[in-house]
């Protein structure tokens, strides 16, 4: 079965810290972590500040806080010398097709050592609708009728099989000419770009093997895992969430619509299984510190009128 899998146009720059961020700071660790994965890295980056979300290791899992209200991109970093492909959700979400995600489906390539920062929802080839904190309800998974999954961020990664070209015996000018017409009337193989080879074709609508036919050819579903039904575990887990969870819970928006250039290309998966699986959970800030996932003190309230009955001019300071 054929895929779509994406290439960003152009890498991203290196944000520093904003300086306006000096005091939110003090609420989180120094020495968290920004980066998670072996692979690949993946960040999570504040776009209007540049500031890099730090990691928070909670219970075997990885947290950042998000700020509601802020756009956000999803920074990944090839860390190897060769091609990767990165299946990316939001949510529960692809990021690329809007369907609830699975491995198999479409992602984006990138070359050794590269690193793309990802900033939205794949709307066409040129545009996407920018990610963004938003309380869980107003979410774009939620209003899909996917509620259950909101709040993490997914990437699956897999490594490219090599291509292997083989040198046939060889051939004479007149042998060739005679194979050409014998196969004029014969219908071409379909080429399978999840198993890298080609299947024989079963009647007329069968597509020739070549790249710009492998493009257009639609993603299958996947195919129903046993068990309950999707619609059936869905019900179960809402049942076991109050509204009033739901409307202090974080989830992604679907932002703004903003350019973002990417072409399509092919890659053969050497595994059905990802290499890894990279997963980061978000939240308010304020919820992790209830939830113990940020061990951090509350600084006190700074006040902007400590004595607000004093009276005359700005005093000299002390002497040193």
């Amino acid at each position: 079965m054929t895929r779509h899998y994406f290439v960003l146009a152009r890498r991203c720059g290196t944000h520093g810290l904003a300086q306006g961020l000096a005091t939110a700071t003090l609420l989180i660790s120094a020495a968290a972590a920004q980066a998670v994965g072996s692979t690949v890295d993946v960040q999570v980056v504040e776009r209007d500040t540049g500031f890099t979300l730090p990691i928070h290791p909670f219970r075997g899992a990885q947290y950042v806080a998000g700020r509601p209200g802020a756009r956000y991109a999803i920074r990944v970093s090839n860390r190897t010398g060769a091609r990767v492909l990165a299946v990316m959700s939001v949510d529960g979400v692809n990021i690329i097709s809007g369907q609830t995600a699975a491995w198999n489906q479409g992602g984006y390539a990138l070359g050794p050592w590269q690193t793309h920062e990802i900033t939205g929802w794949r709307k066409s080839p040129h545009e996407v609708a920018a990610f963004e904190f938003i309380a869980l309800p107003d979410s774009y998974a939620a209003r899909t009728g996917r509620p259950n999954d909101v709040g993490v961020i997914g990437v699956a990664v897999f490594g490219e099989r090599p291509i292997v070209v083989r040198p046939g015996p060889a051939v004479s000018e007149d042998e060739r000419r005679g194979r050409q017409d014998e196969s004029r009337d014969e219908p071409q193989g379909r080429f399978d770009d999840q198993r890298g080879r080609h299947e024989g074709a079963t009647g007329a609508s069968a597509e020739k093997a070549s790249p710009s036919a492998a493009a257009r050819a639609a993603t299958p579903a996947a195919a129903p895992l046993p068990g309950p039904s999707p619609e059936q575990d869905a019900t179960a887990r809402s049942g076991r969430r109050s509204a009033q969870e739901a409307q202090t819970r974080l989830g992604t928006g679907h932002g703004a619509r903003e350019a973002s250039y990417s072409s399509t290309t092919h890659f053969i998966r050497n595994s059905t299984r990802p290499l890894e699986v990279v997963s980061i959970q978000y939240d308010r800030l304020d919820n992790l510190v209830r939830a113990g996932v940020v061990a951090a003190e509350w600084p006190a309230q700074p006040r902007p009128f400590p004595r607000s009955g004093a009276t005359g001019f700005v005093p000299d300071p002390p002497a040193w």
